[in-house]
């Protein structure tokens, strides 16, 4: 595709050779860290911003512990955690996370205007940056199209947790130019990550997918056919699953999948109704590992079968 005609700014860029350059990551919840961790090691300079200021600068202790964590196993040479922690500023407002940049990675909640509002502002910011969303089923051509960047903006999902997925998976819009796709499969690379190229439509590939099977591995609880545990080792020993569709959701965060299915429910059909006990379980305060109890009790970041 060519470059849409009412496209802000000019072709985005990334410095010759790869990394290091400079990563705005805004938004510093458990997806914004990890893609902020992930940048870091890969050698690139991380501004990392939020709204509620004072998470930025609690974002970067928790990826200090995991990076220590790292060195404790002998997978991280001290001398490299302590160039990534040197490379990773909190930063207190967009303008600030964003001049200069060479890549700005949007990790906000699922909120369309939320989305559509961080992108103007950084676009004004980052007039030569390449400009990725993390969302995980919104349309990348309705945001690209709100922002005034069509070509400009592309999708880049990762999987929870970033430091530990290979995969990265690329949405194109319908305006998304072939440079901005270029330069999110380089991008990709030098992040560690496998891409794959998705057309932008309800739910992409994954989400629809992983959704879809979490939602009935929830009926399937609530109508007890299995115990959570169960089911969950059922895909994991039988179909080889590395982590089984309860405890994903109880990672990803039960408000999140509700959240996804929702959508997905609106623009494609019956198969996406969230089922009743994921809405009771959101409606209770049983986030999953973020509120220590979803399908499992969590301690220290561990699963229990309850």
């Amino acid at each position: 595709m060519t470059a849409h005609p009412e496209s802000h700014g000019t072709s985005p860029t990334l410095p010759a050779g790869g990394p290091p350059g400079i990563i705005a990551v805004l938004g510093s919840g458990t997806m914004g860290q990890g893609i902020a961790q992930v940048a870091v090691q890969s050698g690139y300079r991380v501004r990392l911003y939020d709204a509620a200021i004072h998470r930025a600068g609690e974002a970067r202790t928790s990826i200090l512990a995991q990076l220590d964590k790292l060195v404790g196993k002998g997978k991280l040479a001290p001398i490299a955690r302590d160039r990534a922690l040197e490379g990773l500023i909190p930063a207190s407002d967009v303008r600030e996370a964003c001049a200069g940049c060479n890549v700005v990675i949007e990790a906000a909640p699922e909120d369309m205007a939320l989305k559509v509002a961080l992108f103007r502002e950084a676009l004004d910011a980052a007039p030569n940056a390449l400009f990725g969303s993390n969302t995980s089923s919104l349309s990348l051509t309705e945001l690209g199209a709100k922002a005034g960047a069509p070509d400009r903006i592309i999708g880049l999902h990762f999987f929870n947790p970033p430091p530990l997925m290979e995969l990265l998976e690329v949405v194109r819009g319908i305006g998304t130019s072939d440079e901005t796709l270029s330069h999110a499969l380089d991008l990709a690379r030098h992040l560690g990550k496998t891409p794959i190229v998705v057309r932008d439509s309800p739910g992409f590939a994954t989400s629809r997918l992983g959704v879809l099977l979490g939602a009935e591995a929830i009926r399937m609880l609530e109508t007890g056919v299995a115990s959570a545990v169960d089911i969950d080792r059922g895909m994991e020993l039988g179909y080889r699953h590395p982590m089984g569709p309860l405890k994903l959701t109880d990672l990803v965060g039960l408000d999140v999948r509700l959240a996804i299915l929702e959508h997905l429910h609106k623009e494609l059909g019956e198969q996406f109704r969230p089922p009743a006990l994921l809405r009771t379980m959101v409606r209770a305060g049983k986030l999953g590992k973020k509120t220590g109890e979803g399908f499992y009790v969590w301690l220290d970041g561990v699963a229990h079968a309850k």
